[in-house]
């Protein structure tokens, strides 16, 4: 919460200086042309914001989470994508009225004489491509490498857009304070960017030199794949964690997937358990011994740092009961793990759930069969679990699965600081 509340103060304090230093540097006659101005100058708040909430920063991930930081992206990208698009119709309509110009004309004028308002164009024309390919028809049509490699073209707007504030920027120039601000902002940003996403990924990987120790079938379809490197107990991944991991094979190194620990961090080894769900999952049970591993991470606030009771209910469906199972072995106190399958063949690591659940004194539930009734029903559940809330509940499993299962513990009364879950979202 407190990660959470800092973040909205440092937004509303950059969006008050923002409208200070707009304020400062004097209105135009037009108004089209102030309303334009000041669209552009939130436009580039935004920008500034959507870098810091995906540079990946371990601070506020732990605290956080991605899919929460993920989800504020997508909520500042829509903000950036109609701020800068009022700041260009503005400009350049209050421009036409000036000028007597029609608005295409008008437009053409300002790119051709107006320094810095061509790269401005440009800047816009990715962004839309870039919110084109984020909407949600598009983004589930694209693989994840297509998409993140469209979300690259961000950082050339980020340039694009940065130089053109500071070549026709009034407010970036009006007062040393105002230069000295924007300047700040910008360094900020792009410097969390370059420490988050490249600085610490490549020192971790230096410093632990990750490689497949082992390849184990759980099943047909389940394969778990053991990592070991140097000097892991100094890596600071906690159990609920993902990693974003690259077998440096021929044909996988340009691949990057998110997967769970399936198993507690043991400063000797790390587990991730996998389902073959698409081609990129199922290559994985051809890994051989030995292959390098290049891993980001760890991500994710699904730990045990935010527990406020002394016990937890675990509620998990399908694969969803890897960062589970790690969980499991985490956690001290009294816990009730229910894991929700379709069959009981679909129950990925449930001998090992099993053992562990007696050696921690902990009560566990299998259920499978067909989704109507609901077995997860706020009936069943309170039925299931008496004191429910009076534990924190981790919830992990299917979209469908997961929102049914949070509006069960709302309508239950479970307080929102006991609930815990993650969507495991990526941001580009």
């Amino acid at each position: 919460m407190a990660a959470r509340a800092g973040l909205y103060a440092l937004l509303g304090a950059n969006a008050a200086a923002v409208g200070y230093f707009f304020s400062q540097a004097g209105f135009a006659s037009n108004a089209l042309i102030v309303l334009g101005r000041l669209c552009g100058l939130y436009g580039a708040l935004f920008m500034a914001f959507q870098l810091l909430l995906v540079a990946r920063l371990p601070w506020l991930d732990r605290r956080i989470g991605m899919d929460r930081l993920t989800t504020w992206h997508r909520i500042t990208g829509f903000g950036l994508l109609w701020s800068l698009v009022g700041h260009g119709v503005f400009i350049t309509f209050g421009y036409a009225q000036a000028s007597s110009l029609d608005p295409a004309d008008q437009l053409i004028d300002l790119a051709e004489t107006a320094e810095g308002v061509l790269r401005a164009v440009v800047a816009m024309v990715l962004i839309l491509v870039v919110g084109g390919a984020s909407a949600r028809w598009a983004r589930h049509r694209l693989a994840y490498e297509t998409w993140h490699f469209i979300h690259l073209y961000t950082y050339v707007a980020v340039a694009l857009a940065f130089t053109h504030q500071v070549a026709a920027g009034t407010t970036f120039t009006t007062s040393s304070a105002a230069t000295a601000y924007w300047y700040a902002l910008w360094c900020c940003a792009l410097g969390a960017v370059f420490a988050g996403r490249v600085v610490l990924p490549l020192q971790r990987n230096l410093r632990h030199r990750l490689r497949v120790s082992a390849v184990v079938p759980e099943s047909d379809h389940v394969v778990s794949v053991y990592v070991t490197g140097r000097q892991l107990h100094r890596l600071p991944a906690r159990a609920g964690q993902f990693f974003l991991w690259r077998f440096m094979t021929k044909d996988r190194w340009w691949q990057a997937n998110p997967y769970s620990l399936s198993a507690a961090p043991d400063g000797a080894r790390l587990r991730l358990t996998v389902k073959a769900s698409g081609a990129g999952s199922a290559s994985l049970r051809h890994l051989e011994p030995g292959t390098r591993v290049f891993a980001e991470g760890p991500y994710g606030a699904f730990t045990t740092l935010h527990r406020t009771r002394p016990n937890a209910l675990l509620i998990a469906g399908g694969v969803g009961i890897t960062p589970i199972r790690a969980l499991l072995e985490d956690l001290h106190g009294h816990a009730v793990l229910v894991y929700r399958v379709s069959t009981t063949r679909d129950a990925v690591l449930y001998g090992e759930l099993r053992e562990l659940a007696a050696a921690k004194g902990a009560s566990l539930h299998l259920i499978s069969g067909p989704p109507d009734p609901d077995p997860l029903s706020p009936g069943a559940l309170s039925t299931l679990v008496p004191d429910l809330t009076e534990r924190d509940v981790y919830v992990c499993g299917p979209p469908g699965m997961t929102r049914s299962v949070l509006r069960c513990l709302r309508t239950l009364g479970v307080p929102k600081p006991q609930i815990h879950y993650e969507r495991f979202n990526l941001a580009g």
